[in-house]
């Protein structure tokens, strides 16, 4: 039977905590990780409908999107919506895991489900995220570089954009002398020594720093490896807020404002007035988007869609892009989807399903 923690490393190895923003609560919000997990029901909020589907369906583990938790708690006390949730929870023996701008900021998290329903392609992150990446350069003996390399790739290191296993290397020759109590590899106590050695080059995501070292330490060779950890400023399109891409072929704004429509069962879309050009390049940011709107506009997108936006915001694009708002739940809604099936791929018969429950606590009168 898998632990609850390891559900969490699946999510967290698709979505890293660091990436979460300096205001959100992702993670283990009430529970222990150390628990053997019975079954995960996945929601985009926690209600006491989801408890008691959870508990239904004898799952002590709930994943979430929006953590119940946002702002500090002074006391739990019946009679408080989060209090009462989390009293349900614990009595209940039920696990919370929030999952939030963790996965808003990964290409393939929630911005990445908005674009594939849509049939929106060659995307890329709408706004990078800073300091996501670092590069390790090493030196190893030619006799251990297919090693040490195939160990790094192991720990995550290697991957940009489409492509893993990227690294460079280059021969040159390593000095040395053995001192007193050492136990070299190679070489003589008290002797100079010089090996032939291959510099090893590549970029691995920065929360994964302890894993790659510990991949160094323990593929080397050498008693004490020689290495360097650098920081990047290059913007990689992976981490960061929303999403931007392509359809395959353009379309009308009243024809793929229709398929937002069908697509997120929205009652009602607000938008910006219409420019009379074709849609082509797509922007997308579940949840609030608003602080993005200069961003697909300086991208050039045809469309930004997000929710939560408010009056003045619509006056934004000039007619230079359409702007729409389908609701925070419309455009988040597949989000429980997305986290049954990254638990799914790596716990193929593990108990897992989304919540039948809508969480929408935005009503319309139509």
């Amino acid at each position: 039977m898998q632990s609850i923690g390891d559900i969490i490393n699946v999510l967290e190895t698709e979505a890293p905590l660091f990436l979460q923003e300096v205001y959100d609560n992702s993670g283990l919000v009430c529970g222990d990780a150390n628990a053997p997990c019975s079954g995960a029901t996945t929601a985009l909020d926690l209600t006491e409908a989801v408890i008691d589907e959870a508990i239904a369906r004898k799952h002590n583990l709930i994943v979430v999107h929006h953590p119940p938790i946002f702002a500090p708690l002074k006391r739990i006390a019946k009679g408080e919506f989060v209090s009462d949730l989390l009293i349900k929870a614990i009595v209940n023996n039920i696990n919370i895991y929030a999952c939030h701008t963790n996965l808003d900021n990964v290409l393939w998290g929630v911005n990445g489900e908005i674009a594939k329903r849509l049939g929106v392609t060659q995307t890329r992150v709408l706004v990078p995220a800073a300091d996501t990446h670092k590069k390790i350069t090493t030196f190893v003996p030619a006799s251990h570089l297919d090693s040490v390399r195939a160990a790094l790739f192991a720990a995550g290191a290697g991957k940009i954009g489409k492509y893993e296993a990227c690294s460079f290397s280059a021969s040159g020759s390593g000095n040395f002398k053995p001192l007193a109590g050492a136990d070299p590899f190679i070489g003589e106590i008290g002797k100079i020594h010089t090996e032939p050695e291959e510099r090893i080059e590549v970029i691995f995501p920065s929360h994964l720093e302890s894993a790659i070292t510990k991949a160094l330490f323990s593929s080397h060779p050498y008693e004490t490896p020689a290495y360097d950890i650098l920081g990047l400023e290059n913007n990689f399109h992976e981490f960061g807020g929303g999403l931007i891409g392509n359809l395959e072929n353009p379309m009308k704004e009243s024809d793929f404002l229709s398929l937002i429509k069908a697509t997120f069962s929205t009652g009602i879309i607000r938008h910006s007035p219409l420019t009379n050009k074709p849609i082509k390049t797509v922007a997308v940011c579940g949840g609030s988007g608003k602080s993005m709107i200069s961003s697909a506009l300086r991208n050039n997108a045809d469309i930004f869609l997000t929710g939560d936006l408010g009056y003045h915001d619509f006056f934004s694009p000039n007619g230079r892009m359409l702007l729409a708002d389908i609701g925070h739940f419309e455009s988040e809604q597949y989000t429980s989807d997305l986290l049954a099936r990254m638990i799914k791929e790596k716990f193929p018969t593990f108990a897992v399903l989304k919540t039948g429950i809508n969480t929408n606590p935005v009503n319309y009168f139509l």
